[in-house]
């Protein structure tokens, strides 16, 4: 069955080209506002001389061929229709589908009589092919083996209620794989929050440009594997649109880390030093220092508490590790640093305050995590020179709020943290946000839940540094290290998310690091 599948596929391949070529398709940076994509639209059909007809079928054309190209044995598409231009969308999809010998029934939620526009121009077109429209039911049919989402696309602003809510919990509950068209239903486009019941889709196909409510909050849970197509729209009408957020990926951690230089030698790598290892966390310590050397630091060492010094040491020969007793003896290891990873394991002891106390003061750029930045809560400490990596936990400590308003408005909690306490921010989590000088922050799609586990965060504070160590421009280092981060994860987690742990990730970060 299996080798059958693969060559159903190769020839849809062959009979479907632009389906190979989309699921290839790389996602742009930009991620942009939903006004900001209206008036893309806008631009494309009123200065670009293309209808909205036009752009409504290549939309219809690229999501039949993804849906055809992923699910080559389905043959029996539901399709659910809205009352708007998705709808209309998915009525392109039903009529390629039943044209191409898929058996396609669709329901319509809200009268299609009431369509109007490119939407209306869809559903007669469908019906003017031989196409059958059901309405008034939200039950779908059983034999179904794919499900297509017309139902709202990213224009959702109100709660959903009535029909829409039943048929959304009807399309979740049927167990076909489920495509959304532009947006799963239900899910806003801006804030990424769910409007009342909203539909979990295997496959989002989105169009034009990237929305921002399908990376942050509930977005990432909800649209499955995330696929694009600009429909043809030239680049020219992106231009002046200021994205909200833009994507980290493979080109830029490609472009940041080139190939080194044939003389090199490691003190052209940085000397990243790391702090941390109360009694009973040295392990923190030495994720650490040991995704620092895996990420190309020149020299790593660790400033420990004495009880566990050679341990570690032990354990990874080329990490330089150094019992710590008092702030004091710091004084000649940060004298040969040049970057401090400061919190894995640290602790909240007296012995941590005078340790945190006597780093900060040392004016070395650095990253701070864990423990470091509970110490830091209620300082008051602004540094341009150090990158902060909370979770949502950490971060509302250090804004003294509840870590659920931080998470209900991630974006504003990283602006407010950079407000206080300057610097790089780096607000971990599902769409890590990554601050930036010019005002449009990073956001990192890479990673999984297989990664919510212990270390994890002592492995980024690791990669962060040593990229800094190697005179990377803060931004960027903060930036490239997440995404290497995200990426050692899924590449970790191949073999599955549940039990995967932080040093899981550390053999991997070297592939990442070497694009």
């Amino acid at each position: 069955m299996i080798c059958a599948r693969i060559i159903i596929f190769q020839i849809l391949r062959l009979l479907f080209p632009v389906a190979g070529d989309l699921l290839s398709m790389k996602l742009p940076a930009e991620i942009y506002a939903i006004t900001d994509v209206r008036k893309i639209d806008h631009a494309a059909i009123h200065e670009g001389g293309i209808s909205g007809y036009t752009l409504m079928g290549r939309a219809g054309k690229a999501a039949y061929d993804i849906a055809r190209a992923r699910y080559p044995d389905a043959q029996c598409w539901q399709v659910v229709c809205g009352s708007g231009n998705n709808g209309g969308d998915a009525y392109v999809v039903a009529r390629l589908a039943a044209k191409q010998g898929v058996s396609v029934s669709v329901i319509a939620v809200g009268s299609p009589k009431k369509l109007s526009g490119d939407a209306a121009t869809a559903y007669m077109d469908y019906l003017a092919s031989g196409g059958v429209v059901i309405e008034g039911v939200d039950n779908l049919d059983d034999s179904a083996d794919l499900v297509i989402d017309g139902l709202f696309g990213s224009g959702l602003t109100r709660k959903v209620g009535g029909a829409y809510a039943a048929i959304i919990n009807s399309m979740n509950a049927h167990g076909a794989p489920v495509l959304s068209l532009d947006m799963p239903s239900g899910l806003n486009g801006d804030n990424g929050k769910k409007m009342g019941p909203a539909v979990v889709a295997n496959i989002t196909v989105t169009f034009v440009a990237l929305k921002t409510g399908l990376f942050i909050d509930s977005g990432p849970e909800l649209v499955g594997d995330l696929m694009f197509d600009d429909l043809d729209v030239p680049d020219k009408f992106r231009h002046g649109r200021v994205p909200v957020f833009r994507r980290i990926n493979k080109s830029i951690v490609k472009k940041v880390l080139g190939p080194r230089d044939r003389g090199a030698h490691k003190g052209n790598f940085g000397h990243i030093l790391v702090i941390g290892g109360a009694p009973g966390m040295s392990g923190a310590a030495r994720l650490c220092g040991e995704a620092a050397l895996r990420s190309g630091g020149g020299l790593v060492s660790i400033a420990t508490h004495p009880s566990h010094s050679e341990e570690i040491v032990s354990e990874r020969p080329e990490l330089m590790c150094h019992g710590v007793e008092c702030a004091g003896q710091l004084d000649p290891l940060l004298q040969k640093a040049n970057v401090v990873a400061m919190g894995p394991g640290l602790g909240m002891s007296l012995w941590s305050r005078q340790l945190f106390e006597k780093t900060v003061a040392s004016g070395l750029p650095m990253v701070l995590d864990a423990d470091a930045l509970n110490l830091l809560a209620g300082t008051g400490i602004k540094n341009n020179e150090w990158i902060l990596t909370p979770h949502p936990g950490e971060a509302a400590r250090l804004l003294g709020i509840d870590s659920t308003d931080i998470q209900s408005n991630r974006l504003n909690s990283m602006l407010n943290l950079q407000e206080k306490f300057s610097g790089i921010i780096v607000l971990k989590g599902a769409g890590t946000l990554i601050s930036s000088n010019d005002g449009r922050p990073w956001i990192c799609n890479a990673g999984n839940p297989g990664m919510a586990s212990a270390g994890m965060g002592d492995v980024l504070t690791g990669i962060i540094a040593a990229l800094l160590g190697q005179k990377k421009d803060p931004e960027m280092a903060a930036a490239v290290g997440v995404q290497v981060h995200g990426l050692a994860g899924d590449k970790a987690a191949l073999r599955g998310e549940r039990g995967l742990v932080a040093s899981d990730l550390i053999a991997e970060i070297r592939h990442w690091v070497n694009l």
